[in-house]
Parts: structure tokens; sequence; C-alpha cells
């Protein structure tokens, strides 16, 4: 009986301990007040305290083969899962960033895109922290030792945006830099409290439902569905909202999936919204484990055709090593597939900008 006693207060003093850890350690990021919590609970898309997708969507942990088949593959690793020398970024010259009112993007790796259009500046999905995991000396380290440009270079930014509260998204580190840098932040529901606990004020915090738009800056917004979940512990599992984004300046358009599963919401975005300029597209990171939140490269091209978008940059890879797949994986099917469909496809180098409508774009296989 002892030994009982012993072992379960050892459990409780661990429990007891994590939670005063996530509690305390600010990179955890916030929970919100009740007043907030009750607003988040009149969205269309919050059920029984937790956000959901319209239609089933399973964590990975739940599949047939989840849980402690992912955990034997992450621990057997695979030798071509990061590169075999560390990327060198294209610098990126403080004195290029919005210079004319051309739509150009450029990728800093993984989702984060700096995206210049009708004269603004947005980051979208700024994680430039050296690992996606709130304790940055545990996990996968970037591929790359730097950036195009540091932080403290870029000029004064219209706004930051976010898809999601992950930590491969949303890093504690990147928003204390930015905090100066940009006029506003928009997120999904429930994300603003994580901004408001690093010293971010409300005032300057924008929280969407899908389907609501914000204007600013001679831009539109929109924040439309994704399929994929939220959380940043153990205890705040879909308690925030994720999404994608529509981006509308002058007489563009463009589209940032964030993370997603493949689902009807491609369909139904590209028949309110489509066609588009740009797209933004994940393709990496995937596992038939967990197709539903991630999507394989082949639908990501099918997306593509759902959304009528005209050109393509794949996002999602390049940075961090989150699955079992090769690192080069995720762009070339993704290349081989967009090719059998006659879809346009740019591959830019880590920090090359693309400027959409030109007559050439990057598309040389630099990661060979």
């Amino acid at each position: 009986m002892t030994v009982i006693i012993i072992i379960a207060a050892s459990i409780l003093a661990l429990v007891a301990a994590a939670y005063i850890v996530m509690s305390l350690y600010p990179a955890f990021g916030g929970r919100g007040s009740r007043a907030e919590r009750e607003l988040r609970s009149r969205s269309l898309q919050y059920r029984q305290g937790k956000f959901i997708y319209p239609f089933e969507t399973p964590a990975p942990e739940a599949a047939p083969e989840g849980g402690l088949s992912i955990l034997r593959d992450f621990i057997k690793g695979n030798p071509n899962s990061r590169p075999k020398q560390p990327l060198q970024p294209q610098p990126l010259l403080t004195g290029s960033i919005r210079q004319d009112k051309d739509t150009r993007a450029t990728w800093f790796g993984h989702s984060a895109v700096l995206l210049e259009i009708a004269g603004a500046a947005v980051f979208l999905d700024p994680m430039l922290g050296r690992a996606p995991s709130p304790f940055p000396f545990i996990g996968g380290k970037r591929y790359s030792r730097q950036l195009p440009i540091e932080l403290a270079d870029l000029p004064q930014l219209d706004a930051v945006v976010l898809s999601h509260d992950h930590y491969d998204h949303l890093d504690y580190g990147t928003i204390r830099q930015l905090k100066q840098k940009a006029s506003l932040f928009i997120v999904p529901l429930g994300v603003g409290a994580h901004l408001r606990r690093w010293g971010i004020s409300a005032e300057r915090i924008r929280e969407l439902d899908w389907w609501e738009d914000i204007s600013f800056a001679g831009l539109t917004l929109t924040s439309a569905p994704a399929r994929h979940f939220s959380g940043r512990s153990l205890l705040d599992r879909n308690t925030t909202l994720w999404c994608s984004w529509i981006i509308q300046g002058g007489q563009e358009k463009v589209f940032f999936s964030g993370d997603s599963g493949y689902g009807p919401h491609f369909a139904e975005i590209g028949q309110r919204y489509g066609p588009f300029d740009l797209t933004l597209m994940e393709c990496g990171q995937y596992d038939r484990r967990w197709a539903d939140i991630h999507m394989m490269p082949e639908q990501t091209v099918q997306a593509q055709l759902d959304l009528r978008g005209r050109l393509m940059i794949p996002i999602h890879w390049g940075a961090f090593t989150l699955a079992m797949h090769d690192w080069t994986d995720p762009v070339e099917r993704v290349l081989r597939a967009a090719q059998q469909q006659g879809l346009r496809l740019a591959t830019p180098r880590i920090g090359e900008p693309v400027q959409v409508g030109a007559d050439l774009y990057p598309s040389i296989r630099w990661w060979r």
C-alpha cells in the first residue's frame, strides 16, 4: 500500500509541476478571460467547448496505426529528413522592401512569408525562431543558420497575420521581436490571448471568425476555413480557432492556406473568392496517418485547382523536420503533380522574392 501511495503522490506532483510550468512560462501563451471564452463560444465553429471542422478530423494519435507507430518511426528516424549541410538563404535587402506597389512574396522557410501588396507589407506566420518548441533548445533545429534579413532590419509592417497557434507558426521569441514592428496583429478567434500575455495591447489585435473580414492600409483580409486543429499545451487543444486567409489589395488576390488537410472548403473558397493571382499552399510535414490535418502534395495540387489559383508557391517545408519523409519530398512531389495538371509553380530559394504577374518566376531545383 505504501508503494501505491508513493507512486500516486509522485504522479500528482508531476502533474502539479507541469501545470505550474504551463501557467507561468510565457511561451505557452494565454488562456483568455471568462468573458473572452464566452465570446468564442458564440462562433458557429464552436461546439461543446471546442472549435471543430465541419467534417470529422481525428487526431493523429487516434488513427488505427497512430500513437505508438508514430513514436516508433520518429525514434527510428530518417537520414534524409534534413539537409546534409545548412541551407543558405538569399539575402533580402532592407531597401528593397515596400519600394513599389507590385505584389511580391518572399518566403522565409516553412510557412513564413513576407507579402507586399498594394503598397502594404504583412508578415504571414512569421515563425523565425531556431526550433518549433516552447523551449528553443529542444526540438529539431532550423535548416539555415541565418534568416534572409535580421528582424531588427525589417521596415515597419502594416500587420502580422497568423493562421493558428502551433509552435511552428506562432513563436514567442519572434513575436516579442516584432512587437514594435507591426501596426496590427490579425489572428483567428482566441489567439489574441497569447499575444496579450506577451505584451501586445488589445487595441492592436484583431480576432476573426471564419468568413469575417477586416480592411486596413488598402487591403481586405478575410478569415477562411481550414481543416486542422490548435493548441500549445496539454490543456488547450482546439480552444482557439485556426484558419486560412484571403488577402485582397488593388487588383490582386492572394490565398494563404495556413495548415490544412484536404476538404471541401477549398472549393467553397474558390467559388466565393477565386480565381487567385497567387496561392501560398502547404505541402510538407505530411503522413498518411495524419492526412486529415496536413495535405499530401498531390492533394495540394487538387486544392490549387479547387481554388482556381494561377501561381502557387509551396510552403510548410524547407525549415524544420516535423514528419518522417525526405526533406525534399514535398517540393519534388508537388512539382511533379503540378506539371501533370499544367499548373504554374514558383520554387524560390529562401529569401528570394516572387513577383506576381511577372513573365519569369523562380523555377530552378535549387534543393538538389
